[in-house]
């Protein structure tokens, strides 16, 4: 609970790790984890963890080639001015890019650029915003490599990435089908054309503030066009598609994800764009460290008796009703205890019963951290963002839309899943 907390506040701006390697060394030196667990915990931990960085760096280096400024650009031509237009718009971009490059590009990276949008645009910010932050969670179940979660599932799971991707592409269809009916009624009164928004100079002011994550955003969203850059693209496609061969081949991802950020690290390097001290900044070290230190703790916890107090709960079959059940524990788990620990305590308890429960378990740790700002550090960090940037989030108002969207969300997903693994098999 220290380490949880620690994450959520950041006391004094420090990073997580600050808290969450101590308590990893002070369960060792208690005694709490062996030495063999703890080992075997940083052996399981240590790819995802590497995947991850060469990730932060791909995207990062993306947006340096104006990926995002050009998104903003499109989201703008795409909308013609038209709030229900620019939700859709935004679904869809939002959706995708969390697929390809993982849910912290798009808090990160595409919700500065939302500001920037509205605000040439003159709509209320609220539903784009917000969308943001949902899409980050929801729209992480398609690919391995969306989520953090997602890698450790894949390894548990045994399944390949283009199998992983067949049996979750009705589930996160659906998942995102379902958010953006409950947002279109939710923000009705926000999303009508002419509704009155802020002063396009207030909110242009907004979009501008925010550091490193808002640098060069309003760019993307003037009217002029924006050449989309044609090497990044082609590298994250082919990086795509490294995923795929490096999984037919029994190569973890992460080598892949590599490849993609050493060639675009490589070039902007050449062309004197970036630094290595850039490069390596991007990589996010400290929370790399929390990570790691994280999943220490937690098989602490679960070796002394979580794993015990739980086991009895999780279903051990894939029908319906088991994969509900699986789903809304995941769920349940991930509001109390962060998503991130929530996967690392069930995935051992359900993986006995095959890919199913696992990709259920997936889903309730995906969606369910809609519901509240701890469920997942993707939405702490995206309230970071959102405060920088002067708009206020009221926690009623994010309450009550979680309440809405998963259920509305969950319980289709686990339908679309359960059909999948009865079509296509595991």
């Amino acid at each position: 609970m220290a380490v949880l907390a620690g994450a959520v506040t950041r006391p004094f701006g420090l990073p997580e790790a600050t808290v969450a390697v101590p308590a990893a060394g002070l369960v060792l030196a208690t005694g709490a984890i062996s030495l063999d667990h703890a080992r075997a915990e940083a052996e399981l931990l240590g790819p995802v963890v590497g995947f991850l960085a060469a990730v932060l760096v791909l995207a990062k280096l993306c947006d340096d080639e104006g990926l995002f400024r050009a998104c903003g650009a499109w989201l703008a031509r795409t909308s013609r001015g038209r709030p229900q237009r620019l939700l859709a718009a935004n679904f869809l971009l939002a959706s995708v890019i969390t697929a390809v490059l993982s849910l912290d590009a798009t808090v990160v990276l595409l919700t500065p650029v939302v500001f920037a949008t509205v605000a040439h645009l003159g709509a209320r910010p609220k539903p784009h915003v917000y969308a943001c932050a949902h899409l980050s969670n929801t729209a992480s179940l398609l690919l391995p490599v969306s989520n953090l979660t997602n890698l450790l599932a894949f390894t548990a799971s045994g399944l390949s990435f283009p199998r992983f991707a067949l049996l979750m592409g009705p589930a996160w269809t659906v998942a995102v089908a379902a958010e953006y009916l409950v947002f279109r009624r939710f923000f009705a009164d926000d999303l009508k054309d002419g509704s009155p928004g802020r002063s396009k100079a207030g909110t242009k002011a907004e979009a501008g503030e925010g550091g490193a994550e808002g640098a060069g955003v309003e760019t993307g969203a003037e009217a002029e066009p924006v050449d989309m850059p044609v090497f990044a693209l082609a590298t994250v496609a082919c990086t795509l598609a490294g995923f795929v061969v490096a999984s037919a081949l029994g190569v973890e991802p992460a080598w892949a994800a590599f490849a993609g950020a050493l060639v675009l690290a490589g070039r902007a390097l050449m062309r004197g764009r970036t630094t290595p001290l850039t490069v390596a900044r991007a990589t996010s070290l400290p929370f790399l460290a929390f990570v790691l230190a994280l999943g220490i703790v937690v098989r602490a916890v679960v070796d002394n008796g979580l794993s015990d107090a739980l086991g009895h709960l999780v279903p051990h079959s894939a029908t319906l009703p088991a994969l509900l059940g699986v789903a809304v524990l995941a769920a349940a788990l991930a509001n109390l205890i962060n998503n991130l620990p929530a996967v690392l305590v069930l995935l051992p308890l359900a993986a006995p019963a095959g890919p199913g429960p696992i990709l259920a378990v997936l889903l309730g740790v995906n969606i369910g951290p809609n519901l509240t700002y701890a469920g997942s550090l993707a939405t702490l960090l995206w309230r970071r963002i959102v405060h920088r940037h002067a708009h206020t989030v009221d926690l009623g108002e994010f309450t009550r839309l979680g309440l809405l969207t998963v259920p509305a969300t969950l319980i289709p997903a686990v339908a679309a899943l359960w059909v999948s693994l009865g079509v296509f098999g595991t």
